[in-house]
C-alpha cells in the first residue's frame, strides 16, 4: 500500500495558499524521515492554479517543487492538475523540477477531458494517477464507467476521491470495491473529514484492496481537512496493517509544525460539518465564509443552497451569487 500525504497541496486551501517555501521544506523533512511513500506539492488547486478565482499562492510552484524536491531521500515528489487549469506545460515544468507522479482530476463525469493529460503524461514517464473528484455524486456503476475511461487513457492508479467528505462508509466500501473487481490498474481513496469519517473511511478503503490512500498531518486540507495521517497510521499499526511509516515523526510534525499554522482550526466545526452534509466542494468552506461575512448571511445556508444546486469545484464564482441571493 502507498501513502501518499497532501499537507502541502490540499493544506495550502487551509492557509488560503500562503505556506512559505521554509515551511514547506520543514514539513517535507518530516514526511521523509517517517518514509512516507509519496508527498504531493503544488497549488491547492493544483498546478497554475493560481488565479482571482481560487487564489494565489505566496511563491511560484517551481520554487515550491524545487525546494520541496531537494530535501527529499525516500519519498517520491507528487504533483495535481485539473485539466483547464493546468496543461502539458505545466506537467513539463513540473516533472522537470523531480515530480514524480502526476494525479490528473476532473469531475466524477468528466473522465474524457483527462485523456490527453494522461496519455501525454504515461509518455513523459510519470506515474500517472487518475482522480475522480466528488465521487459521491454518481451511481456507484457510473463511477465504475469513467475509471475505466482513465485506465484505458493510461492511468496506473484511478482515485475515487470523495471530494465533500459526503460518502458514507457503505458508500466507501461499495464504490472501491466496485473499482476493485472492475479495473486492472491500482485503486485509490482521498477523502475529506467533514462528517469526521475521514480515518473510518480510509480504513474501509484499506480494507477493500485499496492501493494507495491519501491523508495529511493535523488533517490539514481543505473543509474539516483530510484524513489526518497520523492517526491514520497509528489505527492501522493497531490493526497490524505494515505501512512502513513511522508514527513518531507524524506526530512531531503534526504538533509542532503543522497546528501553529492553522489560522482557521482544521476541524468538523458547524460549517465544515455543512459541506458533508449537503456535499459540496470542500475547498469552497473559506470562500463562502468570506460572503456569508460580507453580506450578512448565515454560511449554513449558503452551503446547503450550493449543495441543492450541485455546484462542483470550478465554480466558486457562484458562492457571491447565492449569497447575494440570500441576502434577498
Amino acid at each position: 500500500m502507498i501513502v501518499n500525504d497532501v499537507t502541502l497541496r490540499d493544506g495550502m486551501h487551509a492557509l488560503s495558499h500562503q505556506y512559505s517555501v521554509e515551511q514547506m521544506v520543514s514539513i517535507a523533512r518530516c514526511l521523509d524521515e517517517a518514509r512516507v511513500d509519496l508527498i504531493e506539492v503544488s497549488h491547492g488547486d493544483g498546478l497554475n492554479g493560481n488565479s482571482f478565482n481560487y487564489g494565489f499562492s505566496a511563491h511560484t510552484e517551481i520554487e515550491y517543487l524545487e525546494a520541496v524536491r531537494a530535501v527529499l531521500q525516500h519519498a517520491r515528489l507528487a504533483a495535481l492538475l485539473l485539466p483547464g487549469i493546468g496543461t502539458i506545460d505545466d506537467m513539463r515544468m513540473a516533472r522537470a523540477a523531480g515530480v514524480d507522479t502526476i494525479r490528473i482530476a476532473t469531475h466524477c463525469t468528466e473522465a474524457d477531458i483527462a485523456a490527453q493529460h494522461i496519455e501525454t503524461a504515461r509518455e513523459m514517464g510519470f506515474d500517472v494517477v487518475g482522480f475522480l473528484m466528488m465521487a459521491h455524486m454518481i451511481p456507484v456503476a457510473e463511477l465504475l464507467a469513467q475509471a475505466r475511461k482513465m485506465e484505458s487513457y493510461g492511468a496506473h492508479c484511478v482515485y475515487v476521491v470523495d471530494s465533500a467528505g459526503a460518502l458514507l462508509m457503505d458508500e466507501t466500501r461499495e464504490r472501491i470495491r466496485a473499482l476493485k473487481n472492475g479495473l486492472s490498474c491500482q485503486v485509490g481513496f482521498h477523502n475529506h473529514n467533514n462528517l469526521s469519517l475521514g480515518v473510518a473511511n480510509t480504513v474501509i478503503a484499506v480494507q477493500e484492496g485499496a492501493d494507495r490512500v491519501d491523508a495529511s498531518l493535523a488533517g490539514m486540507g481543505a473543509g474539516a481537512g483530510n484524513c489526518p495521517l497520523e492517526v491514520l497510521i497509528a489505527v492501522l499499526d493497531r490493526m497490524g496493517v505494515e505501512t512502513g511509516v513511522a508514527l513518531y515523526p507524524l506526530m512531531d510534525a503534526a504538533d509542532r509544525l503543522v497546528r501553529p499554522l492553522q489560522v482557521r482550526p482544521v476541524q468538523t466545526d458547524g460549517n465544515a460539518l455543512m459541506l458533508g452534509y449537503a456535499g459540496v466542494y470542500s475547498s469552497f468552506l473559506l470562500h463562502t465564509e468570506r460572503a456569508a461575512r460580507q453580506f450578512g448571511v448565515d454560511a449554513r445556508d449558503v452551503l446547503v443552497e450550493l449543495g441543492r444546486r450541485r455546484m462542483v469545484g470550478g465554480q466558486e464564482d457562484m458562492i457571491v451569487d447565492v449569497a447575494l441571493q440570500l441576502k434577498g
